[in-house]
């Protein structure tokens, strides 16, 4: 039989998992990169490479507080259900995380040295919105969720129209945020309102300022 695990050892798994993604030894994607299908690589100067790889840090911390958030959600979440579902959201979120890392590397820059602050951050609000329940637990995902998909339709944008290689991971990125979106008010999560959203969006600016570039 099972043992059924206490608050504590929730809490020491949080803090190992917290551990292991801020220090870079996440578990690696179970599906493959959606840039593996194309080969042919962009030939940009170095003002477009630097700018690629900025937005996708941005993406890969984005990532990286999406790992934290899941991961702090499903340690106070209330009901089983509700866990289960954190954690496959989570495993998804590890693939963006492993595309964007492997997309930053080839343009050969560095992942942001904020990550293991943002990660912090990010499971402690986790934490605290599954405590408070599960319909704003949800509601978080959701509204997280459609910020994300607002940054990387903008990203979209902002990118090279050649950039196959970007575009074909932020288009699967995207498909699958706005999944989690719908699957997460789908199970009665809480609608926001509008100063939330415009809150969420001011901290959001900050995360994404300044890893550009750091």
């Amino acid at each position: 039989m099972q043992r059924r695990l206490s608050a504590i050892d929730k809490l020491l798994i949080g803090i190992e998992q917290l551990r292991r993604d801020a220090t870079g030894e996440a578990p690696h994607p179970d599906r493959s990169s959606p840039a593996d299908a194309i080969k042919e690589e962009l030939d940009m100067d170095d003002a477009t490479r630097r700018h690629v790889a900025g937005l996708m840090r941005i993406n890969h911390t984005g990532e990286v507080c999406a790992q934290a958030l899941y991961q702090g959600q499903a340690l106070t979440a209330k009901h089983d259900q509700v866990r289960e579902n954190m954690r496959d959201a989570a495993a998804e979120e590890i693939d963006h995380l492993a595309w964007c890392e492997d997309r930053v590397n080839e343009l050969g820059e560095n992942t942001s040295a904020l990550n293991p602050l943002f990660y912090g951050a990010s499971f402690a609000l986790g934490a605290i919105a599954g405590a408070i329940g599960d319909k704003i637990s949800l509601g978080f995902v959701a509204a997280t969720e459609e910020l994300v998909g607002r940054h990387l339709e903008e990203h979209l944008e902002r990118l090279p129209t050649e950039d196959a290689r970007s575009r074909a991971i932020i288009e699967q990125m995207l498909a699958d945020e706005r999944r989690h979106r719908d699957n997460a008010l789908e199970a009665g999560g809480t609608v926001f309102p509008k100063p939330v959203h415009e809150m969420m969006a001011l901290a959001s600016k900050i995360m994404t300022k300044t890893t550009y570039r750091v």
